[in-house]
């Protein structure tokens, strides 16, 4: 595992309504002050990033669907620099990662739509397009193993 990254798996109350399930408690976090929620609704085969910023951290999940989530150390002076790690992240599993700054984020749609949440902790103003940085999704330094060849991109993922 790339060090600095943080797995959750959280429990859920299942019954014949559906689930519930909690994905933040501050006791978890005590270091970071969360600021921002975002959320991205996607179709099938959309792949968003690898994005990131110096100062921003992130708790990913996903809320509906299934996405095949990856973090990319981009940290010059660390002995895991560009190398990534990748997870099926689903509404069924309850997993989210927890992304330093300084480390790519994307994932891709695996299910017909898929809602993606974004929990984002950061001093100041927040990093948003003009402030991030950005690496080629198929960048062949990193060897992500992503389950499709011609994913949908858009704009800067291009």
């Amino acid at each position: 595992m790339l060090e600095g990254i943080k797995v959750f798996e959280n429990d859920a109350g299942i019954d014949d309504r559906g689930s519930i399930w909690t994905t933040w408690k501050k006791e978890n976090f005590s270091d970071l002050n969360f600021n921002h929620d975002k959320f991205s609704i996607s179709k099938k085969n959309v792949l968003r990033g690898l994005h990131g910023d110096d100062k921003t951290w992130k708790l990913v999940t996903c809320i509906y669907g299934e996405i095949f989530q990856v973090v990319v150390d981009l940290r010059l002076d660390s002995k895991t620099y560009l190398q990534s790690e990748s997870w099926h992240l689903t509404q069924d599993n309850r997993k989210q990662i927890l992304v330093p700054p300084n480390f790519a984020n994307g994932f891709l749609c695996l299910s017909d739509e898929c809602v993606y949440h974004y929990k984002l902790s950061y001093e100041g103003k927040y990093n948003d397009v003009a402030n991030q940085f950005t690496i080629k999704w198929n960048d062949s330094r990193l060897n992500i193993n992503w389950p499709i060849k011609n994913p949908i991109l858009y704009g800067r993922d291009k």
